[in-house]
């Protein structure tokens, strides 16, 4: 651990590779690397070695949490006298577009269910819960996807809620990437599992009402632990860069993808198309919205300029 002068006022303590990756020594890794390309997400560039140095750890803690979690549920129960179900552990993953919280999530959702007892893991992201792209156009609202205001707050707020009182069968809204816009009529079940891991630009925003002030509830509020995923600017609109051209050769070419028009660019017009999307919406949507949420978190996994993570922030109980 890297604690020293520099950091002794930090709410954090702070983790070098090598202390971060000795707290799982030992420990099976219960993947391969057939496995491990399943769950990447186009572009993020990760290997075994980075599992077992980063997320292995941190599978491990978050287990400690959940049965610490589960004791306290038990001794309460015992001490109050009552018989109340259990209720998820929620797990939630945040960060900016293409800075890879989507594998960060599907690989804690992976790990953790390898884990003792093996618990019952939904992985559930936030983008069901934005507004069909007809309501934000009526709205104006289609080029600043992924802004708060795009968002169906209210619902997902309300999702997160009934999943942490333990009812069943809670539905969220299914988004598809490919036609860039909610499914329609397909929802995604989630019956009291051991562990919600929900993913999202979005997940640590406080919110706001329409007129102007703070809700009573925030989506915070259900958390049981949080995970920030963290880069420099510069980087992550580089690997937004390089994901949109990689989209190009590959998912634009399907003529029902939202963004076809994108497939027959050159080179040089992609670049620019991407780095104009970047400047217009992700980048704003990234200082103003996304990056100020980084120190609400529990902890923070910062990357390097080849997507590793170089150092690991866990905040001081």
């Amino acid at each position: 651990m890297t604690v020293g002068t520099r950091h002794s006022f930090s709410p954090y303590a702070v983790f070098d590779r090598a202390s971060w990756r000795a707290l799982a020594e030992g420990t099976r890794l219960p993947l391969d690397e057939t496995e491990l390309r399943n769950l990447a997400t186009l572009g993020d560039r990760i290997d075994l070695d980075e599992v077992a140095t980063v997320y292995l750890p941190l599978a491990e803690l978050l287990s400690l949490h959940v049965t610490a979690s589960r004791r306290l549920w038990a001794a309460q129960s015992e001490f109050l006298g009552n018989t109340t179900a259990k209720v998820p552990f929620v797990i939630a993953v945040a960060g900016s577009v293409a800075v890879g919280k989507s594998t960060t999530a599907r690989l804690l959702q992976t790990l953790l269910s390898a884990g003792p007892g093996s618990p019952r893991v939904d992985l559930v992201t936030t983008d069901g819960f934005l507004l069909p792209n007809a309501a934000l156009e009526a709205r104006g609202l289609l080029g600043r996807k992924g802004f708060p205001e795009s968002y169906d707050r209210r619902a997902l707020v309300r999702f997160v809620a009934d999943v942490k009182s333990g009812r069943e069968e809670v539905y969220a809204p299914v988004y598809d990437h490919q036609s860039y816009d909610i499914v329609p009529d397909r929802r995604q079940a989630v019956d009291r599992p051991d562990i919600l891991v929900l993913e999202g630009l979005n997940v640590l925003q406080a919110g706001r009402r329409t007129d102007g002030t703070a809700p009573e509830v925030f989506l915070s509020d259900f958390f049981d632990f949080s995970v920030y995923v963290d880069a420099a600017e510069a980087d992550i609109q580089r690997w937004y860069v390089e994901r949109f051209l990689a989209l190009r050769r590959t998912a634009f070419q399907d003529p029902t993808a939202y963004f076809h028009r994108f497939a027959d660019l050159t080179d040089e017009q992609a670049h620019e198309t991407a780095l104009g999307i970047w400047a217009a919406v992700n980048g704003p949507n990234l200082r103003h919205n996304i990056a100020p949420t980084r120190s609400r978190a529990r902890l923070v996994l910062q990357k390097s300029a080849d997507h590793s993570v170089r150092r690991v922030l866990l905040r001081k109980l």
